[in-house]
């Protein structure tokens, strides 16, 4: 017995994606295209996924298959062992299935991507900073754990504790897919280390995500829609960065989208990832304009006040996460914010498909 799509839900396409590297191996063979580093690059990167994905689909196919052969055998020698095993292989085959089942909610035209995400802190003065920190660590912590690169692109330290905002770079397949569902306001409740008085605080913090592009992708940034502004970085970075302007902000003035650098070494090095983290931006814009009644990316950004939250991280009087869209809950904060994240993303990616919420 195989399994086929229907048999899963229709997770899967694995005959268009059979077809789709067919003609990939067949592109492949063109004299010009090897001699295109970008359309190789983006080739190279559509046939990696799809090749994972085929070989995880025959992967899930062979337990299956060896774990009927096993039950058949555990039928005819009626052996308690036997029977102990099958249980076990089918609880692996029904944790494959569950990771495949999240991957092919993973469809958008940019989730396979690559992420940006920014961290702003809102209302609550140094308790904002401080938790907007918190959350810098909690991302840096998620990637790490995913093997996901991260890499600090910009971040202004608050005057007492924590950041007012920050952006990371988080490279590695798929992230972008996974990080979209943190776009939001950020509430967190707890007694204040702040507070000599030890009262209960309660402070935001907006995340957003959008997706990394690579060279392949072609977006227009004209020079007459640019402001470019030079300012000396006020974060890590050494002596060099701290005391030269080699920082660099870029407005686009036609949509607002702003964007700034200043983990390089330098300012031209600065200017060139800004303009990359700018056609990344508008790239999103594109995404959002083409799929306006399904996705709800920029509706997301909303005011850094009380009511307009995603997520609630309450570490006091009682301990608790609750994301507001999916209702999901978990009663350990500090596993989250220690990065384990996946049980809220995964809930939300499922929530998205089948609520039509994305």
């Amino acid at each position: 017995m195989r399994l086929s799509p229907s048999n899963l839900g229709g997770i899967f396409d694995v005959d268009k994606n059979q077809k789709r590297l067919e003609e990939i191996e067949i592109a492949m063979q063109d004299p010009s295209v090897w001699n295109d580093p970008k359309q190789m690059q983006s080739i190279n990167q559509e046939k990696s996924l799809l090749e994972k994905s085929v070989l995880d689909w025959e992967k899930l196919n062979s337990k299956v298959e060896d774990a009927i052969v096993l039950l058949e055998m555990a039928k005819d020698a009626n052996d308690e062992d036997s029977f102990l095993e099958v249980k076990s292989e089918i609880k692996k085959i029904s944790e494959l299935h569950e990771s495949l089942e999240l991957k092919s909610f993973l469809s958008g035209e940019a989730d396979s991507l690559g992420s940006y995400i920014s961290i702003n802190s809102g209302a609550g003065g140094t308790e904002a900073c401080d938790w907007a920190g918190m959350l810098l660590r909690m991302y840096t912590r998620y990637a790490e754990k995913n093997g996901f690169k991260v890499e600090v692109i910009s971040m202004t330290a608050a005057d007492e504790a924590g950041i007012k905002s920050a952006t990371l770079s988080i490279s590695g397949p798929f992230a972008y897919g996974y990080l979209k569902a943190e776009s939001g306001v950020h509430r967190l409740v707890r007694i204040s280390p702040f507070d000599s008085n030890a009262r209960r605080h309660t402070s935001f913090a907006s995340v957003f995500a959008w997706p990394e592009v690579d060279d392949s992708i072609e977006i227009e940034v004209k020079e007459e829609d640019i402001r470019v502004d030079t300012y000396r970085a006020s974060g890590a970075g050494g002596q060099h960065v701290n005391t030269t302007d080699s920082a660099v902000r870029i407005t686009h003035e036609p949509t607002g989208v702003v964007v700034q650098c200043q983990n390089q070494r330098s300012q031209h090095a600065n200017k060139d990832k800004a303009l990359k983290m700018l056609k990344a931006a508008l790239y999103e814009k594109e995404i959002e304009r083409r799929n306006q009644e399904k996705d709800q990316l920029n509706s997301e950004k909303k005011a850094n006040e009380w009511g307009s939250q995603i997520r609630s991280y309450v570490l006091h009087p009682y301990q608790m996460v609750k994301d507001h869209r999916t209702n999901h809950e978990i009663s350990r904060p500090d596993n989250v914010l220690d990065g384990d994240l996946s049980s809220l993303i995964e809930t939300y990616l499922k929530y998205s498909k089948t609520d039509g919420a994305n």
